[in-house]
């Protein structure tokens, strides 16, 4: 199933991914982010359950932010797949 999270404190403001089970795919970022970053992001996680999503990514901060374009993904996967449950 896919789903849309809107991103709290980063620069992207959405992220858009599919979900089977709890394998994540299609990841993409949209409206704004560092295009480099957020090309290379989803070619990391492309397959990894939410959980190896969490443990890798989970807690990143940009800067003074408190969390990161990275750390948004792991907290919308996490999201998602509770509700799928």
């Amino acid at each position: 199933m896919e789903y849309t999270f809107e991103t709290e404190n980063t620069c992207a403001r959405k992220i858009r991914f599919k979900l089977n089970g709890n394998v994540v795919t299609d990841v993409e970022f949209l409206e704004g982010g560092c295009p480099g970053n957020l090309q290379a992001l989803p070619r990391l996680v492309e397959g990894m359950t939410v959980e190896e999503i969490e443990k890798k990514i989970g807690g990143i901060k940009c800067g003074r932010r408190g969390t990161s374009c990275a750390d948004q993904l792991a907290r919308a996967v996490r999201k998602a797949y509770d509700k799928s449950k």
